[in-house]
């Protein structure tokens, strides 16, 4: 007897018996009235069982059918249970996450955004990972994670969250030992922070693009903000990071007549992740939270 695995002609059978018509219960169903009686042929011949005796005037429930009626009742009941309880889960988007940032940003940008989404969705629990180094979403078990620049992995989904126009800076006190550089050329040749693991690297600007040899090296971006702070060297950040210390003075932009290539912040995530409810609201929350920011 496999008869019982048909969910949808039981719940057709519980209706009919519940509402003494087929009419009635093709009616509550949504479905055609033929399609219910088809329904309930098609679980009788998988039982093996009349549960129903039909005629033009009344419908009469066999003994067979009876027991079947009280079974699909309990049965039923629970499919609804666990269909309410996936849908409250929904609703309110329990879980975790785990969400990694380079440093600065999280610090400047996403740590005000993460308060206020907190607050709309307690039942969330947040890992928030600040860190400079690149993880690997697999192997870290990572949700989201903000990026900069452009990404080639095709098995990310990278959505723009905002610019990220950068410059290259240093203190006045490093200017006034070492001097302006005048040229990229120049630039090459002086103190330079770099951030990330090895100290050659490139720096680019929309014309070109420089091999630096760092001085100092940090794999921090915070990090290397203070030590230009302090005078160490020339750093490359972004002017969102910088613009209250160039404002001040604390910091002075080199070669502002020169562009630097723009590095946008993304928002990643792999593909599947995009059926998750709690990902899905970070996502649309973060997108229109930083789109306030440039509008």
């Amino acid at each position: 007897m496999n008869g019982l695995n048909d969910l949808s002609g039981l719940r057709v059978f519980e209706r009919v018996v519940s509402l003494g018509s087929l009419t009635a219960a093709a009616h509550e169903l949504g479905i055609s009235l033929a399609a219910t009686s088809k329904r309930l042929a098609n679980l009788e011949k998988r039982t093996g069982l009349q549960l129903i005796h039909r005629s033009t005037r009344r419908l009469s429930v066999t003994s067979e059918g009876a027991t079947l009626y009280q079974h699909a009742q309990r049965i039923l009941q629970q499919v609804s249970q666990a269909e309410e309880a996936l849908l409250n889960q929904q609703q309110q988007l329990s879980g975790s996450l785990r969400i990694t940032s380079p440093n600065s940003f999280g610090q400047r940008v996403l740590l005000p955004l993460i308060g206020e989404f907190t607050r709309q969705y307690p039942q969330i629990k947040l890992q928030l990972l600040l860190n400079d180094q690149v993880c690997d979403l697999i192997s870290d078990n990572i949700d989201v994670a903000i990026r900069y620049g452009e990404l080639p992995d095709s098995s990310l989904i990278a959505r723009r969250l905002l610019p990220n126009n950068r410059i290259i800076c240093a203190a006045p006190a490093y200017l006034q030992q070492f001097g302006q550089p005048n040229s990229l050329a120049e630039l090459a040749q002086h103190r330079c922070i770099v951030i990330g693991q090895h100290p050659e690297t490139e720096w680019r600007f929309n014309q070109a693009q420089v091999h630096i040899n760092g001085h100092f090296l940090c794999n921090d971006g915070e990090a290397g903000h203070q030590l230009a702070l302090q005078g160490v060297g020339i750093v490359m950040k972004s002017f969102r990071d910088v613009a209250t210390d160039i404002q001040a003075g604390r910091l002075v932009q080199v070669l502002p007549d020169i562009a630097c290539a723009n590095a946008p912040i993304n928002l990643v995530y792999l593909r599947h992740q995009d059926l998750v409810p709690r990902v899905k609201v970070l996502v649309e929350f973060l997108l229109q939270a930083t789109q306030k920011m440039v509008s």
